[in-house]
């Protein structure tokens, strides 16, 4: 009884340790074959949780319909939280996507202790690959920062946007151009008296500044600074005559210069803006950053349509701020949504005391949200931001919008007593297509990311 007992546990021991091999397999997926791939495009839709994500489809195509990402054949869950909090903030979620390695919230490129990692950029580098990265965020913020940057505090924006100069990136493509220009030299605030831009131009690279110049831009180097700070969201950049280029026109020009390098490349090419409108609870916002976010990725599944070296990926750094479509929601309130809440913002006057008027602020409301029933309660709300920055004051006003709409978001108590301005914990999507596009389809962790990236591009991260 018991020599059979021992054996029955003998064999099951072994199934046991079969089964667990497996599921280690499935996640660390070791059956992507190393150096498979030559070319990754990884998009990132920041803050692009999967309430955004139901939006946007209900809005842009309805409940039944697909998004272009959604089509991919390769879905997964990831975790995104930093090294020293249950909520990361984006800094510390594109560290741990760039290097493989958890580290603290608001650093870039390093380990909590300060220890520089090398990135998947880097690793793409040193293997000869071309390497691109493109955000309509400042491009030295946090998520590109953390791509091609090292530095222990994500507000370096000067020694960041210096170190992205100095690693020589192919390609470079956003907002930004205060921290490539000295104080004095148009929009530039460097204290330290570099020009970036002159040093750029002078080590061949093309410079462009509007949507036209990047249209006809050539050259196997190229840098693009399209505002002196973030890019214009999409429902203001009528209101302003914006010159700037979409998301998906500066992806296709990268993927046309980078594509020129025999050995391959990366590209990391990010919606910043989707985790700005949703700070704010606005869905009509968040749509239209999306919808733009959606057509660069259209533009990385045509040209990787026809080859077969090609991986595109496309996943979130974290959600921002638990949006969820409840069933009292009223599309029919953001409709009639014009504007950014922060272009909204700057729209109102202040009295004598610099206290927000009660009078524009309903006008205002009315003209870029058709709401024309506020309350005083609602007013106040909006007064009491009167000396707060412009995207602060959108918070504020967005919120309002969305509790007009029925949104279902986190609250604006919660919100402020956050680091991270509203940042949830919970699970993104990533999506995959192409050559060792499976390797994803998971529920991983971030930092699985990069290493996932660096095996089957055949790396040394």
């Amino acid at each position: 009884m018991n020599k059979f007992s021992n054996s029955k546990v003998s064999r099951l021991s072994i199934v046991v340790l079969l089964l667990v091999s497996a599921m280690l397999l499935m996640v660390f997926p070791s059956f992507a074959a190393e150096g498979q791939v030559k070319n990754v495009i990884l998009l990132i839709g920041d803050g692009m949780g999967f309430g955004p994500t139901q939006y946007a489809r209900n809005i842009l195509v309805g409940p039944e319909g697909r998004l272009t990402f959604e089509k991919f054949p390769y879905v997964g869950l990831v975790s995104t939280y930093s090294a020293n909090q249950w909520v990361t903030d984006s800094a510390a979620a594109a560290t741990a996507m760039a290097t493989g390695y958890k580290t603290n919230n608001e650093m870039i490129g390093v380990k909590p202790d300060g220890t520089p990692v090398k990135t998947v950029l880097e690793a793409a580098q040193q293997a000869g690959k071309a390497v691109g990265l493109i955000s309509t965020n400042t491009i030295y913020d946090a998520t590109p920062a953390a791509f091609g940057a090292h530095f222990a505090a994500r507000s370096g924006s000067d020694a960041i946007a210096a170190q992205l100069v100095d690693h020589q990136i192919d390609v470079l493509l956003g907002g930004g151009s205060d921290r490539f220009l000295p104080k004095g030299v148009g929009p530039g605030k460097r204290a330290d008296g570099k020009n970036l831009v002159d040093e750029v131009k002078a080590a061949g690279y093309v410079y462009v500044t509007n949507r036209s110049e990047l249209a006809s831009a050539a050259g196997s180097k190229l840098l693009g600074l399209f505002n002196p700070s973030y890019m214009n969201y999409q429902n203001d950049r009528d209101e302003v005559n914006s010159q700037e280029p979409s998301l998906a026109e500066m992806t296709s020009k990268a993927l046309e210069v980078l594509s020129k390098d025999k050995d391959g490349f990366f590209l990391m090419s990010e919606g910043a803006r989707i985790d700005h409108m949703a700070h704010t609870a606005e869905v009509a916002g968040v749509v239209s950053e999306i919808k733009d976010f959606e057509a660069a990725v259209d533009v990385a599944v045509k040209f990787a349509a026809s080859r077969k070296d090609t991986l595109v990926v496309v996943t979130a750094d974290h959600d921002t701020m638990g949006l969820s479509v409840t069933e009292p929601f009223k599309p029919e309130v953001i409709r009639q949504v014009k504007a950014s809440p922060e272009y909204m913002a700057l729209q109102m006057k202040k009295d004598q005391d610099g206290v927000l008027t009660a009078e524009s602020i309903k006008q205002v409301f009315a003209d870029f949200a058709g709401i024309t029933d506020l309350t005083d309660a609602e007013i106040v709300i909006v007064q009491g931001t009167s000396k707060a920055a412009p995207y602060k004051q959108g918070y504020e006003i967005g919120s309002i919008i969305a509790a007009h709409a029925n949104v279902g978001a986190i609250s604006s108590a919660i919100r402020a007593q956050g680091r991270t301005g509203g940042h949830s914990g919970n699970q993104v999507a990533i999506y995959a297509s192409g050559p060792a596009g499976q390797a994803f389809a998971h529920v991983l962790d971030n930092t699985d990311i990069a290493r996932i990236l660096a095996q089957v591009m055949g790396l040394n991260l």
